[in-house]
């Protein structure tokens, strides 16, 4: 059963689907690097909806981001809290609990950390959707001009992914059909120890395995010899490329003007 991470079949065919995978690997970059320069919930709350508005132009419909964005959920809400709790206070004091206070300012923190936290890994989370991972080698190796060595080991971890996740519910269905894990907060701690370490000890085995079975294929062979390797699948750049990165950089400003606009936007640097 496939966990539909990596499953570009079930994305509808629309022109960013299908541009090349450098191109939304380079907004995907953009939008990080803006988003990086400022910690403030206008900003990151606009590109959460500009983002989100986008998803048609994607091929993504909402349940399909939610299925493929938990984990990027379970990692932002956690954040935000603790930002909350422990973060500087700032304005009107809520909630004072000895070392745990939370003010209106540390709630606007909180909040604006949390929005940039998925602000950043939602278009992480497209460029998953939405390509094959095999033309992502094709890309990288022949846009970029990248290492092929890197390039193949890259597109098999890559590959791995949606088979560790797979592996990841069946250890879980295991664990629970032998009557592991139990009730309560420390069970359930015991019980995620014990499965990231039993995947953590597969995806050992398994790149070693795989690493074997690429060398004794020869995927490593004419490295630094002169030898240029040839690609099955050609990888070239489209007029249709320049406009999603034209797309990309229009929503990256505007969700910087709307926190300049407001007041709320602040270089990090300075």
């Amino acid at each position: 059963m496939s966990t539909g991470l990596l499953d570009p079949g079930a994305i509808r065919p629309t022109v960013l689907a299908r541009s090349n995978p450098v191109t939304k690997l380079a907004v995907a970059t953009l939008l990080a690097v803006v988003l990086l320069l400022s910690v403030d919930v206008v900003t990151a709350g606009t590109a959460v909806l500009l983002e989100v508005l986008a998803l048609p132009l994607v091929g993504l419909g909402m349940g399909g981001l939610l299925r493929r964005s938990a984990v990027l959920l379970v990692a932002a809400v956690p954040v935000a809290v603790l930002t909350v709790l422990v973060g500087v206070d700032s304005g009107a004091v809520l909630l004072d609990a000895g070392p745990l206070s939370i003010s209106t300012g540390s709630l606007e923190s909180g909040a604006a950390v949390g929005l940039r936290v998925v602000a950043i890994a939602l278009p992480g989370v497209v460029l998953l959707a939405t390509t094959d991972p095999t033309d992502l080698g094709d890309a990288l190796a022949q846009v970029l001009r990248l290492s092929p060595r890197f390039v193949l080991a890259a597109l098999a971890a890559f590959r791995v992914v949606d088979v560790l996740a797979e592996e990841w519910q069946q250890l879980g269905l295991a664990r629970r059909a032998r009557g592991l894990g139990g009730d309560g907060l420390l069970a359930g701690v015991r019980d995620l120890a014990g499965r990231v370490f039993v995947l953590l000890v597969i995806a050992v085995r398994r790149a070693a395995v795989l690493a074997t079975a690429m060398e004794a294929r020869g995927f490593g062979a004419g490295e630094g010899q002169g030898a240029d390797r040839t690609w099955a699948r050609p990888s070239r750049l489209r007029a249709s490329d320049a406009v999603v990165v034209a797309g990309g950089v229009l929503l990256a400003a505007t969700a910087t003007a709307a926190g300049v606009l407001a007041g709320t936007w602040q270089l990090l640097l300075t």
